[in-house]
């Protein structure tokens, strides 16, 4: 039983006595309490491949912060690695995949991947489930195929992923195939997130924006409808970067909630999506100004959302060097609002 479901409400269109908040990349680098553990490990995956760890880190802003969410500590890139494509996460770079899908032969080295695959994570959510005690509802995640899908051709980040946006019009029947498993493997993960306890769950695609429109709805917004089609038993969030010309396209996605990134207009957002809830969408620099331009930036976008199901968060993840006192101000703003 959970005593705070504010954000599971809002989810759902309900009414809530307040505007429930939390934070993409909440539990991460802007608190020192998460370096002192990632300090005694050998890097970011074995923190991720920690069930324990990954829970303790997961429940920090709910502390120290007082968020209304806790979301599991993990990271997108699990399910290309439990498909049988193995990445490095290096350091002040970002992912690195040694090898890389460029032709159809490639995919006999990949399967579909299976919860047991992924264990660790579900091992996480139970633990941070039963240590929460129903305290705020736990958010579980999984990156968009076509997000997954850069990453696998490109091999790393990228300003323009033109690997990967090649492949599209090079081999869409390869490109099909490739996006297809990524999804298959994506739907048995995130039900096991259910399984395990996530009270909700979100789709994080990342690279949305880098897509023409038609090419979004053809390669990236079909799969997404199959996973959120598929997660019936708790709510769910899309959140696609960039993607502001599919907004209209989202009602026919079967998820409860839209995130916005702070580049998206608003009052557009509402007009086109009247029965969805809406996410975000403070820009994440607004956190670098003084605590009364926190304030203020934070009461401005809380206006320009009112009256419509709304849970507030940021356009994007917070940064790793903003100051945690400005992030509890935004949120303590949020809560006073």
């Amino acid at each position: 039983m959970l005593k705070n479901d504010l954000i599971v409400r809002a989810a759902k269109g309900e009414k809530v006595e307040r505007t429930p908040v939390w934070l993409m990349r909440q539990a991460g680098r802007i608190l020192p309490e998460y370096r002192a553990v990632r300090a005694k490990l050998s890097g970011f995956k074995e923190l991720v491949e920690t069930p324990e760890l990954a829970a303790e880190v997961t429940i920090q802003p709910v502390d120290l912060l007082g968020v209304d969410a806790a979301i599991i500590f993990s990271d997108i890139l699990v399910i290309p690695e439990a498909m049988g494509l193995t990445y490095e996460m290096v350091e002040q770079k970002g992912p690195h995949f040694p090898k890389t899908i460029n032709q159809a032969s490639d995919l006999n080295d990949l399967k579909i991947a299976t919860p047991e695959d992924l264990n660790y994570t579900i091992e996480a959510i139970k633990i941070t489930k039963r240590e929460l005690d129903g305290r705020v509802p736990v958010i579980g995640f999984a990156g968009a195929p076509w997000t997954i899908f850069s990453y696998m051709v490109e091999g790393g980040g990228s300003k323009t992923f033109s690997k990967a946006r090649k492949m599209l019009y090079n081999d869409p029947a390869l490109s099909d195939k490739l996006l297809e498993m990524i999804t298959e493997s994506t739907i048995s993960y995130l039900k096991a997130q259910v399984e395990a306890g996530a009270n909700m769950i979100q789709i994080f695609d990342s690279w949305a924006g880098v897509l023409p429109p038609e090419h979004y709805n053809r390669f990236s917004l079909k799969y997404i409808e199959q996973i959120a089609a598929a997660i019936t038993e708790v709510p769910v969030t899309v959140f696609a970067k960039g993607a502001y010309f599919a907004l209209k396209d989202m009602n026919n996605v079967s998820c409860r909630t839209v995130g916005l990134d702070w580049n998206m207009n608003v009052e557009e957002a509402r007009q086109l999506l009247p029965n969805k809830t809406l996410q975000g969408n403070l820009d994440p620099c607004a956190l670098y100004g003084s605590f009364d331009q926190v304030e203020a930036e934070t009461k401005k976008m809380l206006a320009r959302f009112e009256g419509h199901a709304h849970i507030a968060n940021l356009g994007h993840g917070v940064y790793p060097d903003t100051d945690p006192e400005k992030v509890k101000c935004f949120i303590e703003t949020v809560k006073a609002n």
